[in-house]
């Protein structure tokens, strides 16, 4: 036992020291706020002796033991209660404020020259001490401002120090705190610089920047902070669209008679045609709990409403409707009905007398938890399938929780929309779920998921058969209706009966379940979310584009339209005149006959002969990077050599930097043999013109050298060893006069050795089946190349 105390005790300082979040701490010690200190330590004794884990074998003992302290350690903290009770802070560490920086060194400037511009900015107008007032951390915006911005919209600036933006924008600001923070809007600062990551997670590019964080979105203001209007219009705009609806005679009828929403009306009243941003942001604040309609009391429509409730022209009028939609549940008329007292006549009558339990926040209000049996909260709960089918059964459960005392409530739920909830009254009790319908059971919370009940042995009675009439009370009834009404108040005393005895501490409610959260039942689905938003955006631009602003928009999109529709139609007419145009060519092409097949539709590719008047074309003027292909040919062959020629080098028609051209040989042999001579060093040369046919010369003209290709030349050969002495006889025998026998181009028979290779007969069509290959080694760079001091001249003879 004391091994499981030191554990306890150990537990929560572990929890307490890594400032685990709790509830509510008045909730959990079941105190009210107002509570005094010795009344929070007796609450805190009793729940401790009950809940300490030696004493109570509950799994949750522990855990609901470490909540009940850490709440007793805030409520005791007169600083920490005091911070809870303002700004909803449970952890010391997570404080509104966070540490501060010592800005008084900034007013001590007695010998600084700047002395002059911060006596300038400390005016009351461009003070940013309210800056530092309000700032908050990162964490504090994330935890509270952000996650209470679901009813209470907050508006956040971010600041620097030295920011000359944001001293000229501290007036505003200060006339923003003054303008809406009785409104119950929630006013911080951020500074930029200490809190960068949240500046980059929201997307802001600058200061100062204004944000408006609401329900859970945080929108970015993007004009100058200088116009106040603006900013408070920028607010109105980014509230639910038709979050509060507009009422005339003609529709408030529909709006306080259905109360399927399981909300209470409220109706505003005002000589204005929109409403005041003040009962906007009270309408925002208690959306899910009231339903808000706004009635412009100067309209001539709404002249019946307005003297149906008795409403004065020169006053503010809120109106609050519950059920009995005749008699007002509440009402008050001001000039200017002010926020606090708003708040305070809503939070009085926010349910309905009679309320469903269409939500798990509903749930904890009508029935909230209390674990002790001497103050044990019951709620009495109808099991009914429409409201439509048990109007008069409501009504009469009505009557009961009109006169209900305090630890009593009244409350039904659809078992068809709460379908979790009443399976697991059903199983608990083993009771068949057909016989629910009609029967009320009385519920104790004693914990959020967990509670204790017991049905009504009655079920709550109807009458079918009898006239609407006949179940009023003091109407004339028939046999049947006496029946109903003898049933009635026989259920009625046995439910009293019930109540009363449950009520004792010491009496145990026959059963027990655990029951998981209700759904909730004003949720849209993604689908109906999508569509709504549409629909939304649709009604905002046309109520946009009512008003005196949009004249300029519609002028400049009108201008936009007609000059896009002018260009498309230009176009239209130029498309329309290309294609008659392509048109006629095409039936002229038919008219004259033409033939052509898909090879003629390709890119052509031209061979050139080289001679006098085409050389410096060819070869001396060639741009540098580019080459001109040659193929030497005489009158006999040229016919056939030019042919496979042109299919060899097809491929090659579209590279700019080629040059593609023949040599007739009989007319420019000595062109040839001075090329050959010249890349040898000099000397002479004799050369046979038969024997150079089938030679293709790459000529680079910028670089002044060449590549040679030929059926006898030593690179097509596979011995190999014929080019190193080639190489030798290039280097070395330039003066030999016979140097040019290594090419194959003399027929002088005392050119052959020992080692003398004599290739095989090549005929005409077979002097170009290697140039392929060739052209491939060329490309790559591999093949042997021929300078030459210059490009000699080509005659005409």
């Amino acid at each position: 036992m004391k091994w499981q105390g030191l554990c306890v005790l150990f537990a929560v300082v572990v929890q307490i020291i890594l400032g685990q979040k709790i509830g509510d701490p008045y909730k959990i010690l079941g105190v009210h706020r107002r509570a005094a200190l010795p009344e929070i330590r007796k609450a805190y004794r009793q729940l401790a002796k009950e809940w300490h884990p030696d004493k109570n074998e509950d799994p949750n003992a522990e855990s609901r033991f470490v909540e009940i302290k850490q709440a007793y350690e805030l409520l005791t903290d007169t600083e920490r209660r005091q911070a809870y009770d303002l700004y909803g802070i449970t952890n010391e560490d997570d404080h509104m404020y966070k540490k501060r920086h010592d800005y008084s060194q900034y007013a001590r400037y007695s010998n600084d020259p700047f002395e002059y511009f911060s006596t300038h900015f400390r005016t009351q107008d461009q003070d940013i001490t309210l800056f530092h007032k309000l700032s908050v951390t990162a964490r504090h915006f994330e935890n509270n401002i952000l996650e209470k911005s679901v009813h209470t919209p907050a508006l956040v600036l971010f600041y620097t120090d030295w920011c000359f933006d944001c001293v000229r924008a501290a007036a505003a600001w200060r006339r923003l705190v003054q303008a809406l923070q009785p409104l119950g809007v929630t006013l911080a600062t951020v500074h930029a610089g200490h809190e960068a990551a949240l500046v980059r997670r929201l997307g802001l590019h600058g200061v100062p920047s204004l944000t408006l964080a609401l329900d859970k979105q945080v929108y970015i203001y993007k004009e100058a902070l200088s116009s106040v209007p603006k900013i408070l219009e920028f607010i109105r705009w980014k509230f639910p669209y038709k979050l509060v609806r507009s009422l005339t005679d003609a529709n408030v009828d529909s709006f306080v008679n259905d109360f399927e929403d399981n909300k209470v009306k409220a109706l505003i009243f005002e000589e204005r045609q929109s409403i005041r941003l003040r009962y906007l942001i009270t309408a925002f604040h208690y959306r899910d709990r009231v339903s808000f309609a706004f009635v412009d009391i100067t309209s001539w429509d709404t002249q019946n409403t307005s003297a149906r409730y008795k409403v004065q022209r020169s006053m503010d009028t809120m109106v609050l409707l519950k059920e009995d939609s005749a008699e007002p549940a509440a009402t008050v008329s001001t000039t200017e009905i002010p926020t606090q007292t708003l708040r305070q006549l809503i939070e009085a009558n926010q349910m309905l007398t009679l309320p469903r339990l269409s939500s798990q926040s509903v749930l904890d209000t009508v029935c909230p938890i209390e674990w002790r049996a001497s103050r044990r909260r019951l709620c009495c709960v109808l099991i009914a399938r429409d409201a439509h089918t048990h109007a008069h059964s409501l009504a009469q459960l009505r009557t009961l929780a009109r006169r209900a005392p305090e630890r009593i409530r009244y409350a039904y739920v659809y078992a068809h929309a709460q379908p979790d909830f009443v399976h697991a009254l059903a199983n608990g009790s083993g009771i068949d779920m057909t016989t629910l319908e009609h029967r009320i059971v009385v519920i104790w919370r004693r914990e959020a998921a967990r509670i204790h009940y017991e049905w009504l042995n009655e079920t709550w009675p109807t009458c079918v058969k009898c006239h609407p009439d006949e179940l009023e009370e003091g109407g004339a009834r028939g046999e049947e209706a006496l029946r109903y009404h003898e049933r009635l108040n026989e259920t009625k005393r046995a439910l009293e009966q019930l109540v009363k005895r449950l009520l004792r501490p010491t009496e145990i409610v026959a059963y027990e379940t655990r029951v998981q959260e209700l759904v909730d039942e004003a949720a849209a689905g993604a689908v109906w979310r999508a569509v709504s938003r549409l629909c939304e955006w649709s009604e905002r631009a046309f109520s946009a584009l009512r008003t005196h602003h949009a004249l300029s928009a519609l002028s400049v999109l009108g201008t936009v339209a007609l000059v896009l529709a002018a260009g498309y139609f230009m176009a239209y007419l130029i498309r329309v005149e290309e294609e008659s145009v392509q048109r006629q060519k095409e039936e002229r092409r038919r008219q004259n006959g033409a033939k052509r097949n898909n090879n003629e539709t390709q890119p052509e590719m031209r061979l050139h002969e080289m001679r006098a008047e085409k050389y410096n074309g060819l070869v001396r003027l060639q741009k540098p990077g580019c080459r001109t292909i040659v193929l030497l040919v005489d009158m006999q062959s040229r016919v056939q050599l030019l042919s496979k020629f042109h299919k060899i080098v097809w491929p090659y028609r579209k590279n700019k930097t080629l040059t593609f051209a023949y040599l007739c040989v009989e007319r420019n042999v000595e062109w040839f043999r001075r090329v050959l001579q010249l890349s040898l060093g000099g000397g002479e040369l004799r050369v046979n013109a038969r024997n150079c046919v089938g030679t293709v010369l790459a000529l680079n003209p910028h670089r002044k050298y060449f590549c040679i290709y030929h059926a006898k030349h030593p690179e097509c050969t596979k011995p190999h060893k014929r080019m190193s002495r080639m190489t030798v006889s290039l280097g070395g025998r330039a003066a030999d006069p016979e140097a040019g026998a290594f090419i194959g181009f003399t027929t002088d028979p005392d050119s052959s050795d020992e080692d003398h290779y004599d290739p095989p007969l090549l005929l005409q069509e077979n002097l170009l089946d290697g140039l392929e290959n060739w052209l491939d080694r060329l490309f790559e760079g591999s093949t042997h190349r021929y300078y030459v001091n210059y490009w000699p001249d080509m005659t005409t003879k």
